[in-house]
């Protein structure tokens, strides 16, 4: 019978100090020193002493009793070194009585309180040794490592959500957080769960963080890194999400003041500084790497079209070279441009400047009266602009002056031959936002089929057909860019042209880039390339190393082998580029409509769901969803109103209604 008997039990990994007041046989009644009755198995029950107490005591003094002994076993634990008793005893691989140790650590003369020291010291440990059927085996050095590391980690994990709620909650309550050795940590976490949420990599811990501070929603990560301006209000997720990099190496800076100060000058090209060169551009363009001339010849016109050349200044395989290939592309979003190379390369150094001398890779193309193509080269030059144009300047002069007028009428019959060879003209307004100093937000539809805008893609098609078209009659290994016929050519429906355009660029093939070249549908040519922007576009400057090659008569800079592996890395990169360009005219759309709540709005419908309409908000260009409304039937072409009941561009909300 244990009744009387002082009993030591496991729970919630601690041990507990109890007196037995009833054994029943396959349960025992415990009062423990907290003064709670509970009723357990023998089995659980992992010392029992030799001693009794009285338990027909008054209940305070039996628990005073408790507490006396509690005093006395916690005062022996510290007596014990846990460390020293596996040091005599790890190399005898065997299991050791609570006896046995507690004599190594208090000699022969021991009582159930010294036993009781030794296992709740052990336990309490709980690395050098583990507990089994009533001994205890020494861990190994492995396991002991092992388990001193994941107690230091759990222990760090507490600490960071200790001291990260308690960062937190001052942020939330608007005080002013105290500086600690994790809040580095803690704002990383804050950037995890703001750019990816569930799948965040420690999601589980910054929920736990958040949970302690009292923050239900996750979200507010994102509001949490603007309130400590760490982000802005206008913060690009995608930027972080993609690690897209704004800022160039040491490394790649260096090359670049090396070649800010190279010596532009070759025997090996024609001077062209004495022609009549002018760029196209918009109003703020810096980075210029297309320029144009026309020069009248007899029979014709002899069309000049000039690509800053980058192959004596960006070493392959250096440093510019790896971290343009990186970047594979600039990026312009609404408010942010971020160069593939240096600004002091791009938009100064290797940019086509008026009055600069610059090295080209120039296409000379003659063209009979018949605006007829007969022949044409490639050579690299050497070239000086002498008027930068904008886009606007030209449409106002082109009628005027003799020049410009003949430029546009072959590029008008240059566009016309791409049409009759199947080329599809569906262009619409691009989408361009401005911003005022009281943050507000203006989009603007800029037109894309100007005569200047004509003269300047007619232009680029051009010498993007005709490099390709060069390098497979060569047998050159470049990148084609290449696109199938469409699924479907709609007629087209001048009526309802944007629903038309919408429509037929639905049915478009995806492009596609290779080393075989294949027929580009859409733009009417057989064989098609990207070379006319080698200061915004890492396949151009592929491309352009390699033609540059040939027309210098030396062997290629890649193989076919080394294309294709590049190609497959700056092409994943283009897409998160493109999505991220497609968010962010999203993201400030919404913002724009925002301020437009009440507001209504042309559209069209789209397409037609089971619970929903996509149409198009014709003055924005926008598609956007609309909700089934019962007993209203909508029919895609139906020309709309609409109203802006919410739009929420951080959590990317719009809705609307049909406009009363």
């Amino acid at each position: 019978m244990t009744e009387g008997k002082i009993i030591e039990y496991i729970d919630q990994r601690k041990i507990v100090l109890s007196v037995c007041v009833k054994d029943r046989g396959n349960k025992l009644q415990l009062l423990t020193i907290s003064n709670h009755e509970v009723s357990i198995s023998p089995k659980r029950a992992l010392l029992i002493s030799s001693a009794t107490l009285n338990t027909s005591m008054p209940r305070g003094e039996i628990l005073q009793e408790l507490k006396v002994i509690e005093k006395i076993r916690t005062d022996y634990m510290t007596a014990i070194s846990v460390q020293d008793l596996w040091e005599l005893t790890h190399e005898e691989n065997r299991a050791f009585t609570y006896k046995y140790l507690a004599q190594l650590s208090f000699g022969r003369d021991i009582t159930d309180d010294h036993i009781s020291a030794l296992v709740r010291t052990l336990f309490a440990d709980g690395a050098y040794f583990k507990i089994k059927d009533g001994s205890f085996i020494p861990n190994s050095p492995d396991k002991i490592e092992q388990i001193l590391k994941a107690r230091e980690i759990a222990e760090l994990r507490e600490r960071e959500l200790a001291e990260g709620a308690n960062f937190l909650k001052a942020v939330i309550n608007h005080r002013h957080p105290e500086e600690f050795p994790l809040k580095d940590k803690v704002i990383e976490l804050l950037i995890q769960l703001a750019l990816y949420g569930k799948d965040a990599p420690d999601y589980k811990l910054g929920k736990e963080m958040f949970s302690r501070a009292g923050i239900k929603n996750i979200d507010n990560a994102r509001h949490i890194l603007v309130d400590l301006n760490i982000w802005d209000e206008d913060e690009n997720l995608d930027l972080h999400r993609f690690k897209i990099e704004s800022d160039f190496s040491e490394l790649a800076l260096k090359e670049t003041a090396n070649v800010i100060k190279k010596e532009v000058g070759s025997p090996e090209r024609k001077d062209l500084q004495d022609l009549s060169i002018f760029t196209i551009d918009g109003p703020y363009t810096k980075d210029f790497d297309d320029a144009l001339s026309l020069e009248p010849i007899e029979g014709g016109y002899r069309l000049g079209v000039h690509i800053t050349d980058l192959t004596p200044f960006i070493k392959v395989d250096g440093h510019l070279d790896r971290e343009a290939s990186n970047r594979a592309s600039s990026i312009y979003l609404p408010v942010t441009q971020i160069p593939m190379l240096p600004p002091g390369l791009s938009d100064n150094t290797l940019s086509l400047v008026k009055g600069f001398k610059r090295f080209a890779i120039s296409l000379f193309a003659n063209f009979d009266r018949d605006l007829n193509l007969k022949n044409y080269h490639f050579m690299p030059t050497i070239i000086r602009v002498e008027k930068q144009l904008t886009y606007d300047q030209v449409n106002r002069r082109y009628t005027k002056e003799p020049i410009f007028s003949a430029l546009y009428q072959l590029c008008q019959a240059l566009r016309q031959k791409r049409v009759d060879n199947g080329a599809m003209l569906i262009p619409l307004p691009e989408i361009h936002f401005e911003f005022d100093n009281n943050s507000g937000i203006f989009p603007r539809l800029i037109e894309q089929d100007t005569p200047s805008k004509i003269i300047v893609s007619e232009c680029m098609i051009l010498y993007n057909w005709l490099t390709a078209k060069f390098a497979s009659e060569k047998g050159l290994p470049i990148l084609y860019r290449s696109q199938e016929a469409p699924q479907e050519r709609l007629p087209i429906d001048e009526s309802k042209y944007i629903y038309y355009v919408f429509r037929q660029r639905r049915k478009l093939r995806p492009l596609y880039i290779d080393t075989i070249p294949h027929p580009h549908s859409s733009l009417g040519v057989d064989i098609y390339t990207n070379a006319t922007s080698p200061l915004r576009r890492y396949m151009d400057v592929l491309v352009q190393r390699q033609i540059c090659s040939a027309i210098l008569q030396k062997s290629p800079e890649y193989e076919e082998l080394r294309l294709k592996e590049l190609n497959m890395m700056i092409q994943q990169t283009l897409k998160d580029i493109d999505l991220m360009k497609r968010n962010q005219v999203r993201y400030w759309m919404l913002k724009y409509l925002a301020g437009c709540i009440n507001d209504s709005f042309h559209a069209i419908v789209f397409q037609k769901f089971k619970h929903k309409y996509s149409i198009i908000l014709t003055d924005l260009l926008f598609v956007a969803d609309l909700p089934n409304v019962r007993g209203l039937e909508l029919s895609p072409g139906e020309e709309i109103k609409v109203a802006v009941k919410k739009s929420d561009p951080w959590d990317d909300i719009l809705i609307l209604e049909i406009a009363n």
